[in-house]
């Protein structure tokens, strides 16, 4: 069976990933920066019931050239999952933006001239809808504008536009396939203690941290999802060279408080923050600062193409996030 390399395995969508590929039969290469990580993605592996001795840890650092090579070495596909990602804005945005932009590339050269015939990279909605004063529906068409960024948006950005430049400068006798994903926040089930950065929203609505919500709208989608379309992807010639939105749905974070009350969770806010106040208290709070931008804006999504390419039923946003914090109730995080 084919060798599939899963760069940053030991996050919430590369587990998912590793996850489904081993289940479907593949040799499984997955990326940590260091040694000891190694162990969570076998871990997480055994917890969930998933033969793991098709699978092979190494390290490599997206910062650095070392171990690059070995790792790619010997894979047909390659899942480019590992970013940063973080709520707070860094003091320097470089933090964010080279190791993004750097590994992006320090991957695709790496591929260059092996067996390598594909490359799905994991990209972000936080490349295509940030920086439109008044855009309310988006479709791969649209492009973050980086001058009007926070950094992980700017950086999600930089990073997936210089990937497609890399291709198209690639000579065609060494030309491999990309196709890149853009999922919007990424909720679900955890296979391991990484919560996942949307699902820490949710934990905080869910436990009444955040006693109200700032109006965002914002789009949904299961990370299950997310790694089925990255495993279809990887070998379905009919995504090659395209760029693909994933969400489930849109909605106010008002509207995700009151499906979580609905479901028992009383602490969860369904009211709404004024605007102004938002604004105040992001001059004190690195988390909402990036979303200061967005107050009171709709950010729909024409999902026709992802409707095209991934003609299954996605989980629900509401189903997927009762799901999770369910599981964080169970994980004694709640």
């Amino acid at each position: 069976m084919d060798k599939v390399l899963v760069t940053g395995a030991t996050g919430f969508i590369g587990l998912h990933c590793v996850e489904q590929l081993l289940r479907g039969g593949y040799e499984v290469r997955g990326t940590v920066r260091t040694e000891s990580r190694g162990a969570e993605v076998v871990g997480a592996m055994e917890l969930a019931n998933v033969d793991s001795s098709k699978l092979e840890i190494v390290c490599a650092d997206l910062l650095k050239d070392d171990g690059w090579s070995e790792a790619i070495d010997g894979c047909r596909y390659v899942l480019h999952v590992a970013s940063p990602f973080v709520l707070e804005v860094p003091k320097d945005e470089n933090e964010l933006i080279r190791p993004a932009v750097e590994g992006t590339l320090r991957v695709l050269k790496a591929c260059v001239g092996t067996a390598v015939e594909k490359v799905v990279l994991t990209s972000s909605f936080a490349a295509v809808g940030y920086g439109h004063d008044d855009k309310t529906l988006f479709s791969e068409a649209d492009w973050s504008d980086p001058e009007q960024c926070s950094p992980y948006p700017k950086s999600k950005t930089l990073a997936e536009q210089a990937a497609w430049a890399f291709m198209t400068e690639l000579p065609e006798a060494e030309r491999f396939e990309l196709t890149v994903l853009n999922p919007v926040a990424v909720t679900g089930p955890m296979l391991s203690d990484d919560i996942g950065t949307s699902n820490d929203l949710l934990l905080q609505l869910a436990s009444g941290v955040m006693p109200a919500c700032p109006k965002i709208h914002m789009g949904f989608v299961d990370v299950r999802d997310v790694a089925k379309a990255h495993v279809l992807a990887m070998t379905d010639a009919q995504t090659n060279g395209e760029r693909i939105i994933l969400s489930e749905n849109e909605m106010f974070f008002a509207g995700m408080g009151k499906v979580l009350q609905q479901a028992g969770f009383a602490k969860a806010p369904t009211r709404e923050l004024p605007n102004f106040l938002v604004k105040v208290v992001a001059l004190f709070n690195s988390q909402l600062e990036g979303v200061v931008p967005f107050l009171g804006r709709k950010s729909d999504i024409d999902k026709s193409k992802a409707k095209r390419h991934f003609a299954w039923t996605f989980v629900s946003a509401e189903q997927s996030a009762l799901e999770t914090v369910k599981q964080l109730q169970t994980m004694g995080r709640l």
